[in-house]
């Protein structure tokens, strides 16, 4: 009579026959982004998940083994509100956009540049830890990588039907992103994966969400 297997060791073929299903759907697209550089962006709402966190660090790194490039692009609005309320300091949006003066700023590139983005490297690193496959926290800051200009808004006055301006503050959309840095981390002997805080860096030097 045989023997039923231990838990343990029945997880790891599930999780192995998951993988292995995972890999078969996916093949045609292996195929086509076999090394090419492909850009995943994560939201900050599925890092509230522990688990859910797991199995996106897992995935990547399953990316890398396949030979695609993958660069983490990531949020963090949750964890930037969490961290303003803590603070006492009320969370103003526009059109989806948050109000972001001086002090905003300094909590916003704190909580992404800061917390999300080196948890996430971490738990890249850690579950590329057998393969030796590493995740390395940057922001758009370094080497100059994104380059920003303030975003303008307008929005018609009810009463004057008036197309007015709105201030966003430090709110900017990217105007370059220089890969010079990235590059050098996808072509480097070391498997890096390179995760990418969204915070950038206007012509006058002010840092913008």
């Amino acid at each position: 009579m045989t023997k039923p297997l231990p838990k343990d060791r029945l997880a790891a073929l599930e999780n192995g026959l998951a993988t292995a299903k995972t890999l078969a759907e996916a093949l045609p697209f292996i195929q086509i982004y076999d090394r090419e550089t492909v850009v995943v962006k994560y939201g900050g709402h599925a890092m509230g998940d522990t688990e859910t966190a797991r199995k996106f660090a897992a995935d990547v790194v399953l990316l890398k083994l396949v030979g695609i490039h993958p660069v983490v692009v990531h949020g963090g609005g949750p964890q930037i509100s969490r961290m303003l309320d803590k603070a006492g300091v009320k969370s103003e949006f526009v059109d989806g956009l948050r109000v972001t003066n001086v002090d905003t700023m300094e909590v916003a590139e704190m909580v992404l540049s800061g917390s999300v983005n080196k948890e996430l490297a971490h738990l890249i690193t850690a579950a590329g830890r057998e393969a030796d496959v590493r995740g390395v926290g940057l922001s758009g800051k370094d080497a100059r990588l994104i380059t920003v200009e303030k975003v303008k808004r307008t929005r018609k006055d009810p009463d004057s039907n008036i197309e007015q301006a709105i201030d966003l503050g430090l709110v900017g959309e990217p105007t370059d992103v220089d890969p010079t840095l990235i590059q050098a981390l996808i072509n480097a002997p070391e498997d890096y994966i390179p995760i990418i805080a969204p915070i950038g860096v206007a012509e006058d030097g002010c840092t913008y969400n």
